[in-house]
C-alpha cells in the first residue's frame, strides 16, 4: 500500500479553512497547525471570560476537516454563529463546544482531539504553542501594539509598515506540532492575514528550527488582497521577502492567483482601503512560481451576529488542492 504524503498547514482562520477542505478530499495525510493569538469576536470574549487558548481558528480547521457524507450538519454545527440572544449573539457554537471541552478535559490540544473524535475528522489540528500568550506588533514610527484583534483592527492611523513581530510572554512551540513539521513531505503557509494568521506561527521559539530541520517542501500561497492594517500598498515580492525572513531559508513553492477579482468586489474592500496583491514576481526566482486563476466563484458575505471584519473575496478550496496535490 503506497503510503500517504504527509502535509502540514500552518497559519489560521479562513485560509487554513480553506486549503484543508479541497485537500481533505485528497488521499493525504493532514495536519494543520494554528496560531493562538486571537484577541477578538467570540474567540476573544471566551477567551476573556474562561482564560483558556483561543479556539476560533482551531474550530475553522475542525469544520474543514469534516469529510462530506451527504449530511453536512456537523459542519454547520461548528460554523453555526448565533445572531440574537442575550449573551449569546455574536458567539459561534463550535467555538463553545470547544471551551466546553476544554473547560472539561483542562487541556485545549486534549479538547480538539476529543473533538476530532466525536466527529469523526479526517486529520489532526494542532496549536503551535500551548501558553497563553498575546501577539505584540512594533511599527516603523516605533508604536507598539499588543493584542492581536488590535494589530488586525487597528484604532490608530493605518497605513504603517510593522517591522517586527512577537509574543508576549516569549513561547516555545507545542511538541506534537514540532514533530508534525519536522516529519512532513509539505508545508503549506497562507493564504491569511500575514501578521495575524501566518507569522504569529513562526515567531514562536522551536518553529523556525523545526522547519529548518525539515526535509519538506515549502509552498507559499500569496494573499489575494492587501490589509491597512497590516500590509498596505505590500506587493508580492513584500509577502515573500518578510515569510522568508522568518522562515530562515528559502520557499520551494509560491501559489500566485491571476484571476480577475468583480469590480463589485474592489469597491468592497477600497472602502477599507484594500487592493489587490500587485504581481512584482519575475520568473527567475529561487523559487517555483506557479500563476493561475485561484479565485471561488462566490462573494463570502459574514453572518449575522459577526462583528468582526472579514474578507469578501476567497481562493477556491479546490483549484488550490488541485495544483498542491499536482506537485506531489
Amino acid at each position: 500500500m503506497k503510503k500517504k504524503k504527509k502535509i502540514v498547514v500552518i497559519g489560521g482562520g479562513t485560509g487554513s479553512f480553506v486549503v484543508l477542505s479541497g485537500l481533505r478530499k485528497y488521499p493525504v495525510s493532514l495536519t494543520a497547525i494554528v496560531s493562538v493569538t486571537d484577541s477578538g469576536g467570540s474567540t476573544g470574549r471566551l477567551r476573556t471570560e474562561f482564560g483558556f487558548l483561543p479556539v476560533g481558528d482551531m474550530r475553522q480547521c475542525l469544520a474543514a476537516l469534516k469529510a462530506e457524507n451527504g449530511d453536512d450538519y456537523i459542519r454547520k454545527i461548528l460554523l453555526y454563529r448565533f445572531s440574537k440572544g442575550k449573551g449569546l449573539k455574536g458567539h459561534n457554537l463550535g467555538n463553545l463546544i470547544l471551551t466546553a471541552l476544554t473547560d472539561l478535559t483542562n487541556s485545549e490540544p486534549r479538547a480538539v482531539e476529543i473533538a476530532a473524535r466525536i466527529f469523526r475528522l479526517e486529520g489532526k489540528i494542532f496549536p503551535v504553542t500551548t501558553s497563553n500568550i498575546q501577539l505584540k506588533a512594533t511599527y516603523e514610527d516605533g508604536k507598539t501594539i499588543i493584542g492581536e484583534h488590535e494589530i488586525d483592527e487597528p484604532k490608530h492611523q493605518g497605513g504603517k509598515k510593522i517591522i517586527k513581530l512577537s509574543t508576549k510572554p516569549k513561547a516555545k512551540i507545542y511538541l506534537k506540532a514540532k514533530k508534525a513539521i519536522q516529519e512532513a513531505d509539505l508545508i503549506i503557509l497562507g493564504p491569511g492575514d500575514l501578521y495575524t494568521s501566518i507569522l504569529p506561527n513562526l515567531v514562536i521559539e522551536g518553529t523556525k528550527k523545526a522547519i529548518q530541520n525539515s526535509k519538506a517542501k515549502i509552498i507559499y500561497i500569496v494573499n489575494l488582497m492587501t490589509r491597512y492594517g497590516q500590509t498596505p500598498n505590500f506587493t508580492a515580492q513584500d509577502h515573500i521577502k518578510e515569510i522568508e525572513k522568518h522562515l530562515g531559508r528559502k520557499l520551494n513553492l509560491v501559489l500566485l492567483n491571476t484571476g480577475k477579482i468583480p469590480d463589485k468586489v474592489l469597491n468592497l474592500y477600497k472602502q477599507e482601503k484594500g487592493f489587490p496583491v500587485k504581481d512584482d514576481l519575475k520568473n527567475n526566482n529561487n523559487f517555483k512560481l506557479i500563476r493561475k486563476d485561484f479565485l471561488a466563484p462566490a462573494i463570502k458575505m459574514k453572518s449575522k451576529g459577526d462583528v468582526l471584519q472579514r474578507s469578501y473575496l476567497r481562493h477556491s478550496p479546490d483549484k488550490l488542492a488541485k495544483a498542491i496535490t499536482s506537485l506531489l
